[in-house]
């Protein structure tokens, strides 16, 4: 359709010249693909994306609606090569053209590739990949929990290679979406369910030593739940330790360095956590013949003790060390004996020596020879002087044998 064409007097109002130019645009370009530097980014509270697309001598200003942005698995900004398929609009209220982006990949890039490395830059800077954070296995599993899709092979193989080596150990199997849409969400919820049953454990029966997060191989897109943002933090937020066993060798997601263990693939996660029980059969059997050889060892050294012990004096004749003490303390308690009679006649003597000297001292013993001890009744004091006595007092005299009393007539 081509525009009308009017004269001086019907000219075209600027609404109709612009419907014109609306429907020619988009009729000639129902469908671009348009290469340039991404400019004049905005993300306003709408959610719609507003940019510029330029090189070094255009500028083209482009919109990304809602719906388009948030499919968006990269971070776009200023500066960044993009190639974008879309529509060309005419914006009639401001007479300006943009394109509208209904695709947008990194130039020269995977869109997943630019998403994978700028969310393992950003989570690096944020210490999640930092070896110092990751915590060692516990010496021995008995009970782990598998975060994956119950009907993969990767937990086949998981079992598989479990069952063979170790039966010991408990499986909690948490299933899982492993890809598409929301399976990144899912394997956080799994990975938080599991520490909030280690959490609440009350036997030993109950708790759970560690986390196996598991699928197998497959391509870029296939990982992707692996490499999102909601799993790599939930892994590195978890309290208890986290194998990822994700893919195959030569696959490595964002939840393998978040992880304090990675596995290259399901069957080395059983390996890394499971004992082999022939190995462990085989030390134990070492360890009985050691103990067999060390005790015997022992019996055979105290054996020979205990011979040359019973080839002694002291148990062939048990009593004669207490003959010979019985001799030899004979002679002490006859010494003893006469020392001690010679310490009771020297006491002796020195008793009856004492008990003459203070017989000769006594005051008895003067009264025997004639005297007497006159004493006051009233106090008891003794006499020695008239003054100290009065008329009518009374006094009491002490001789050898009895006592007399008396009353003073007179004095001198």
């Amino acid at each position: 359709m081509f525009p009308t064409i009017l004269n001086a007097e019907r000219p075209l109002s600027v609404w109709e010249l612009t419907s014109q130019i609306k429907d020619l645009l988009e009729s000639a370009f129902p469908e671009v693909w348009v290469a340039g530097e991404v400019s004049n980014f905005t993300r306003p509270q709408s959610c719609h994306c507003y940019l510029t697309l330029k090189d070094d001598r255009a500028q083209l200003r482009a919109v990304m609606w809602r719906g388009v942005a948030s499919r968006v698995r990269f971070d776009l900004h200023d500066g960044l090569e993009v190639v974008c398929r879309g529509r060309l609009d005419l914006y009639a209220p401001r007479g300006t053209y943009q394109l509208v982006i209904e695709d947008i990949v990194p130039r020269g890039m995977g869109a997943l590739e630019l998403a994978l490395r700028q969310l393992r830059e950003k989570l690096a800077r944020e210490g999640l990949f930092d070896p110092a954070r990751k915590r060692p296995l516990p010496a021995i599993v008995r009970r782990v929990a598998v975060v994956t899709s119950p009907t993969g092979a990767a937990v086949r193989d998981f079992l598989q290679v479990l069952g063979r080596r170790w039966r010991g150990i408990d499986v909690l199997v948490v299933p899982v979406r492993v890809q598409g849409d929301g399976a990144s969400q899912e394997i956080a919820a799994a990975i938080e369910t599991v520490n909030h049953l280690a959490r609440k454990a009350q036997t030993t029966a109950d708790r759970i030593d560690c986390i196996v997060v598991t699928r197998g191989g497959g391509s870029l897109e296939d990982l992707w739940a692996f490499n999102e943002e909601p799993t790599v933090r939930a892994i590195a937020d978890s309290e208890l330790p986290v194998i990822s066993a994700v893919g195959h060798e030569i696959d490595v997601t964002l939840s393998d360095l978040a992880a304090d263990l990675r596995a290259l693939t399901p069957s080395e996660a059983a390996e890394r956590i499971a004992p082999d029980a022939e190995e462990w059969t085989l030390q134990l059997r070492q360890i009985e013949r050691r103990m067999a050889g060390a005790l015997r060892a022992r019996a055979d050294s105290a054996r020979n003790r205990l011979d040359g012990l019973a080839h002694r004096a002291v148990f062939r004749r048990p009593f004669q060390r207490i003959f010979e003490w019985a001799q030899r303390l004979d002679p002490w308690n006859a010494r003893a004996m006469r020392a001690m009679r010679g310490r009771l006649r020297l006491a002796h003597q020195r008793v009856d020596t004492t008990a003459g000297r203070l017989e000769s001292l006594s005051p008895l013993a003067v009264l025997q020879r004639g005297y007497s001890v006159t004493r006051r009744e009233d106090d008891g004091r003794v006499v020695r002087d008239t003054s100290e006595l009065a008329l009518g007092q009374r006094i009491a005299t002490q001789l050898a044998r009895g006592q007399v009393i008396s009353q003073i007539v007179g004095l001198e």
